[in-house]
Formats: structure tokens, C-alpha cells, sequence
């Protein structure tokens, strides 16, 4: 399992909860942050082939900042981004992405001491990659899902990525049908390289979050009474299916960070009543409510100007409180958010 945070001098109690795995915050909204190459259609794929080098800084900051996975900068590298263009140069760009963050931990290994930007607790394990397998037919579109071309997609994804990532994280997956498929897609291919150790699967699923009207990320949790995923789908449904699956973990991601906590509720509920071994977790976007769900890789969205790293904090102890095990950020959660939760994510009894 990935390493974790650790404060030093404190040894984890036989019953004591593992420490919280601290996931990297978002990749296209920090390359945009720093001038690096980035627009629609393209997104964060731009940066790979314009400005390989802004990716491996951002990866090396937030390992720098405490983060304990990262996850390889390849998204966007699909068709529904690059078109064409990715049948003929995807998996040259998605191996780049894989090599970037596998040099950035490397590098971070050269250093003597990496601590948190504000902390002076070290990382004293190397940090894990994630290899990110996304949406294959847009985010937000579960309209759009093939099954039947699936697998064209998928294979450079897996393929390009298998020997540098420690992790499958399988991202923003709208509905029970997307995620099934990667699961199934993984496995076949993980017997096919015939992988001694098959690597975690961890799903991520977005959740419907498109009637919510927040502007003040401080404020208490909204009730959500029956958390869907984008699709309509139930969560509680979601995470049966997943737990039918034996993924290693469930997670919840690119949905404001309102919706999150009923949601983790639910999964933790439903994990601990069928004796499952999941994780879960949590890593929110802080897109601006109110905006059309569906057009969600047709513009750059509105970034909220609450979700400041300091609410992103109290957002991110609620959902520990709640059973989270791995809590991180999505699009417009950065280094400054990762940092700040490095600080205070700590073991908890």
C-alpha cells in the first residue's frame, strides 16, 4: 500500500486506524496557475509534449508539500481531448507523462531532507505513483460510454504506464458501467503481462453535485439524503458493485467538496456491513456551483474563490472523521491546499 505520513517518535497502537495516505492536489489547473501551456481541447495534455518540465515541477512540489501518491499527468490523453491524434501519438505522450513522475520521485530521493513547505515532518518512504486511468469518453458523459470501444482506449493507457506506477487509479467515473469495464479491462490485462504482483485498483466515482448553490466552503456539510453518482446511480450501489469487485479502494473525486461527506457515509456504512477491506477516500474540485455539468471538458470552468486552502482543511477533517483513509485534491486544489493537510491530516486512534 502507498506510504503515509508519518510524525516522528510516534509508533502506531496494534489498534490504532493507519495513517491517512495524502494524494497529490490537481495537475491542469496548476499548470494553467504557472503559464504552462494549457486550453481546450487539449487540457493538461499540452503541457506533455510543450512543457514536459512544468509537469515534473508540479509533481515535485507536491511531493515536496507531503504528498504521499502522485498521480501520472494523463487524463487528458484520450480521444475526446486530442481526437486523431491520439491514436497516433497517445501512448507516446501518456509514457511521457508516466516517465515525469516517475523522474520527479526519483529526484525527490536526491534530496537529503523533503519536507512539507510549512512542516518539518519528513517523508520517510518513497512516495508512490498512481497511474491514472480516466474517463474514455469525457468526464461528466456517462451518455457517451462505449463498452465496445472501451478497450481500444484503454490499452495505451494501461500499456504506457504499467512499469513506472505502483497504483491504478481509476478516475471520475460517472457511472457503475465505466468503472466495471476499467476493472475488467485492468485484470485482463494485468494476466495477459502476467504481473506477479497485480497492482491496487482504487476507483474514484464523481457525484451528481449540479443543484448545489454553495459560496461559502466554511460552512456545515449540506445534507445529501441519497448521494448519486453523475449517471443517477445510487452510491450505495456504486460501492457494492466495487466491493463485489475487491478493488482496493473507493474514492470520490472531481465533485464539490459539499457533496463528499454523505457519500463517504454511505460507502463506510455499506464496507462495514458486508466486512469489506476497502479504503476509501476523497479528493474534491473546487469548481464553481451552478454551472452546466456536461460541459465540463468543453470550457475551462469557473475556479470558487472559498475553497481556500484553509477550508479545503476543515473539509478534509470532516471527511477523516468519517472514515476517509486517503484524502487529497482535484481540479483547482494545489500545492498550498496539499501542504496545509500535510500539517494536520495526522494518525488518528
Amino acid at each position: 500500500m502507498p506510504t503515509q505520513i508519518r510524525p516522528q517518535g510516534i509508533h502506531a497502537q496494534s489498534n490504532a486506524r493507519p495513517p491517512t495516505t495524502l494524494l497529490d492536489g490537481g495537475m491542469g489547473r496548476e499548470l494553467e496557475r504557472r503559464g504552462a501551456p494549457f486550453r481546450q481541447p487539449e487540457w493538461s495534455a499540452l503541457a506533455l509534449s510543450l512543457a514536459p518540465e512544468s509537469v515534473c515541477d508540479i509533481h515535485l512540489d507536491y511531493i515536496k508539500a507531503g504528498a504521499t501518491v502522485i498521480t501520472v499527468n494523463s487524463y487528458a490523453v484520450t480521444p475526446y481531448h486530442l481526437g486523431d491524434k491520439f491514436f497516433s501519438e497517445g501512448e507516446q505522450l501518456i509514457e511521457t507523462a508516466a516517465k515525469l513522475a516517475f523522474e520527479a520521485v526519483q529526484e525527490s530521493k536526491k534530496l537529503i531532507s523533503i519536507t512539507s513547505i510549512a512542516s518539518s515532518a519528513p517523508i520517510i518512504a518513497p512516495v508512490k505513483i498512481a497511474g491514472c486511468l480516466p474517463p474514455l469518453f469525457g468526464s461528466y458523459r456517462p451518455d457517451l460510454f462505449d463498452p465496445k470501444q472501451a478497450p481500444v482506449i484503454a490499452r495505451p493507457l494501461l500499456a504506457a504506464q504499467i512499469d513506472y506506477v505502483d497504483i491504478w487509479l481509476v478516475e471520475t467515473q460517472s457511472s457503475i458501467i465505466e468503472a466495471t469495464t476499467w476493472q475488467q479491462l485492468i485484470t485482463e490485462f494485468t494476466e495477459n503481462e502476467n504481473e506477479a504482483t497485480p497492482k491496487p485498483i482504487w476507483i474514484a466515482f464523481t457525484l451528481d453535485d449540479s443543484q448545489l448553490d454553495t459560496t461559502d466552503a466554511s460552512s456545515e456539510a449540506n445534507p445529501v439524503n441519497t448521494p448519486t453518482l453523475r449517471s443517477g446511480e445510487t452510491v450505495a450501489e456504486a460501492v457494492r458493485a466495487m466491493i463485489a469487485l475487491d478493488v482496493a479502494a473507493i474514492l470520490f473525486n472531481c465533485s464539490q467538496p459539499e457533496v463528499m461527506d454523505s457519500a463517504l457515509q454511505v460507502a463506510k456504512a455499506i464496507v462495514n456491513e458486508a466486512g469489506g477491506t476497502q479504503q476509501l477516500g476523497v479528493y474534491a474540485n473546487a469548481f464553481a456551483s451552478k454551472q452546466v455539468h456536461k460541459q465540463a471538458n468543453a470550457q475551462l470552468r469557473q475556479i470558487r474563490t472559498d475553497t481556500t486552502p484553509e477550508h479545503y482543511l476543515k473539509w478534509a477533517t470532516l471527511w477523516q472523521a468519517s472514515g476517509a483513509d486517503i484524502i487529497g485534491g482535484c481540479c483547482g486544489i494545489g500545492v498550498e491546499h496539499i501542504a496545509l493537510l500535510a500539517q494536520h491530516i495526522k494518525d488518528t486512534p
